[in-house]
């Protein structure tokens, strides 16, 4: 599945029930970035989305608009495989145009400022790369 305008960039239907699942278990950082950073168009105006289902994968948050996706990434068990699934994940993402932000668990609970600050960065990297007529 190529992610584009016509289906709605990749969203994968199948996997709604966990993403759904997903959103009522947040982690302690996946919600606070949500309620001090991300929702109600918090950093620059742009919506993003929670746990959104898109290729194979779900994402943690993902603006549609910039084509962005931020995860965040807790403490695991299995550490390389982990790495090597969140790889995958990032190059198959990637390969569909999608830029991908990754913050640790410890990031945004203890830098929130610095991850707000890295997360506009981007945005305004990605907004040099839209042409005019798409943003207005």
């Amino acid at each position: 599945m190529k992610a584009d305008k016509t289906n709605n960039l990749g969203y994968n239907k199948k996997l709604q029930p966990f993403a759904n699942e997903n959103r009522k278990s947040m982690t302690k950082a996946e919600a606070c970035l949500w309620k001090y950073a991300l929702r109600a168009r918090g950093i620059k105006g742009y919506q993003f989305r929670r746990e959104r289902p898109v290729l194979n994968y779900i994402a943690d948050f993902m603006c549609k608009e910039l084509k962005l996706i931020i995860e965040v990434d807790g403490l695991t068990h299995d550490w390389d495989e982990t790495i090597a699934k969140d790889n995958k994940k990032d190059k198959d993402l990637k390969a569909e145009g999608f830029t991908i932000l990754r913050f640790n668990d410890n990031e945004v609970l203890k830098h929130m400022n610095a991850v707000i600050d890295e997360i506009e960065l981007t945005i305004e990297n990605i907004e040099g790369k839209i042409p005019p007529s798409v943003t207005t």
